[in-house]
């Protein structure tokens, strides 16, 4: 489960293996697989960071042995999108 802000400022934990797409217009919008749709604080980005970061977790957590590398790919890959997002909003 990852930790999200509804617009009213109350927290939220959502399964985000349920999350079938996240759109931003102009706040993000999550549709769950059910067809229910939350509307939350933070960015797309945001969003996948915690889904990522969440499920090296429980990976970690199921492998141990295997955690400096999912750690490894974890960070890099936030890093990633952090670029991708900061190439995004300056075009």
């Amino acid at each position: 489960m990852i930790e999200l802000t509804r617009l009213n400022g109350s927290r939220l934990d959502v399964n985000c293996d349920l999350i079938k797409y996240a759109e931003p217009s102009p706040d993000t919008v999550l549709t769950l697989i059910t067809g229910e749709k939350l509307v939350v604080l933070e960015s797309c980005d945001e969003v996948s960071r915690r889904t990522l970061i969440y499920r090296a977790c429980v990976l970690r957590e199921a492998w141990p042995e295997a955690s400096a590398p999912l750690s490894a790919k974890s960070a890099h890959n936030a890093h990633r999108l952090g670029q991708d997002q900061a190439r995004h909003s300056e075009g």
